[in-house]
């Protein structure tokens, strides 16, 4: 009975404490009203960056709806960064008005391509936009970029969506995408703290992000990266919610675990190097963001959370009503289970409250089964480059 308690009450603090994180969070972000920005008539260069590897399949559209921005075609260029293209599409590349940067490498990471493109172009940009090679702008996504920029910051996140919803694990991820979009950006940013960013979908000043990129060494995760290197500065980023930019969520089961694998490896990796780091900043300087993102990278996935407080709590309510004992840890459980459904709830969007979802979420068990495979497989994944595929059949998109 002893060892059965001290099992017990480890697991409630573990999952208590996660829990109370992201309820924190989930509550705060239903307080977050996005600020209108004004250009004050300053247009500022861009240059937009969308690095890819082997994304034949998906390039040249993402190329030709990035030149249909509402904003001056002078003050923007679209920079292509291939990695591993066919010939066709570079041939195809080339004719459209865009800058195209051939890259190389014997380890291909997405850092080396956006450095290699910064040392390429010799235009002396204001800002640098960062894309994945499946992302597409809303049609007003740089005026309220440039409109954001004209209020000293050094960086900004906008907010990534989906672009498709074809099937229950885009549906799954989509919703993911917009749990972590209210978490960590709106409901940080409401309680003063920095929006994490998530890798594309992201602008920075050009000469800060130029020379920020000049010291990272990633293979996977150079955004977790350059995230800790601003906080530990004391810079703070912003969140756009209403600059939008659609995302292609995955479609197959082994996409998503490969994919999560990729970000848990990262997150595991940075936490290590950086926690104590940021201990000592937080205890000498006051430096909450830092230690906060540091504290971020080691929180469950919100899933295999999930899975873990309803299975813990069914499982330990059920034998302490067998065991006619310790009813006041029942009542923690209780109360465990009731926070952290409330903070799903509170971070879902109304939108996904649909019969789809309902039908997506009899998926959800194995997705927490291969959540849980990929946290036991993230062993030297950070050390590889794990490419996600993108394909072109995702449903079309309105980008206003």
């Amino acid at each position: 009975m002893l060892l059965f308690n001290i099992t017990q009450i480890i697991l409630l603090i573990l999952l208590g404490l996660a829990t109370l994180y992201i309820f924190i969070f989930s509550i705060a972000s239903l307080f977050y009203k996005q600020k209108t920005y004004s250009d004050n008539g300053n247009m500022k260069t861009i240059a937009v960056l969308i690095p890819g590897y082997k994304e034949d399949e998906v390039i040249v559209e993402v190329a030709k709806l990035a030149l249909k921005q509402e904003y001056s075609k002078q003050l923007y260029d679209v920079v292509i960064i291939a990695d591993s293209f066919k010939d066709s599409t570079l041939n195809t590349l080339k004719t459209l008005p865009i800058k195209l940067i051939e890259v190389s490498f014997d380890k291909s990471t997405k850092s080396k391509a956006l450095n290699k493109a910064m040392t390429s172009l010799v235009r002396d940009y204001d800002i640098a936009v960062v894309l994945d090679a499946d992302n597409v702008m809303a049609f007003d996504f740089l005026k309220k970029i440039n409109a954001a920029f004209e209020h000293d910051f050094i960086a900004v996140q906008g907010h990534r969506t989906a672009k498709n919803k074809n099937n229950s694990w885009a549906i799954l991820d989509a919703i993911s995408e917009e749990i972590n979009n209210n978490i960590f950006r709106k409901g940080h940013r409401v309680l003063g703290l920095s929006s994490a960013i998530i890798g594309s979908g992201m602008a920075f000043r050009y000469g800060y992000f130029k020379a920020l990129m000049s010291t990272v060494t990633a293979v996977g995760g150079f955004d977790k990266e350059i995230e800790l290197k601003m906080l530990k500065e004391g810079r703070k980023i912003m969140y756009l919610e209403d600059a939008m930019v659609f995302d292609e969520k995955i479609q197959k089961p082994e996409v998503f675990g490969n994919q999560r694998r990729r970000w848990l490896s990262a997150q595991f990796h940075y936490f290590r190097k950086y926690f104590l780091n940021a201990l000592k900043d937080l205890i000498l300087k006051g430096n909450v963001d830092y230690f906060d993102k540091a504290i971020q990278f080691i929180q469950p996935p919100r899933i295999l959370l999930l899975g873990a407080v309803l299975v813990f709590g069914v499982g330990f309510i059920g034998a302490n009503y067998l065991l006619e004992s310790q009813n006041l840890y029942s009542y923690y459980w209780i109360i465990l289970v009731v926070a952290c459904v409330l903070s799903f709830i509170f971070s879902v969007p109304r939108s996904f409250y649909t019969l789809k979802t309902v039908s997506a979420l009899t998926r959800l068990p194995k997705g927490m089964f291969i959540m849980l495979r990929s946290l036991l497989k993230i062993k030297g994944a950070n050390k590889t480059f794990i490419h996600t595929q993108h394909t072109s059949n995702s449903e079309e998109v309105s980008s206003k």
